[in-house]
């Protein structure tokens, strides 16, 4: 016998996620050649007020574009010029 699915009421276990705001994507709209430790402008756009980098999921990058980010924001902040 086939189980009962109840298809009019569709519950999430975490609450409810229609009322809940994205977070906004920076764009990519710029090439990997640009992923530079001097260009600290774009690189504090993936950066949160506290100095932490922002994963993949919220940035939207492809991997090669996240890793190249994440090199160049730590080698930033090695020559000092972000936090």
């Amino acid at each position: 016998m086939p189980r009962k699915t109840n298809t009019d009421k569709k519950s999430d276990k975490r609450g409810n996620r229609e009322n809940r705001t994205p977070r906004p994507k920076p764009k990519c709209d710029f090439t990997i050649d640009a992923l530079d430790y001097k260009n600290v402008n774009l690189l504090k756009t993936f950066v949160t007020d506290q100095g932490r980098i922002l994963p993949r999921k919220y940035t939207g990058l492809p991997a090669p574009y996240q890793r190249r980010m994440t090199a160049a924001i730590k080698r930033a902040r090695q020559m000092l010029l972000m936090k």
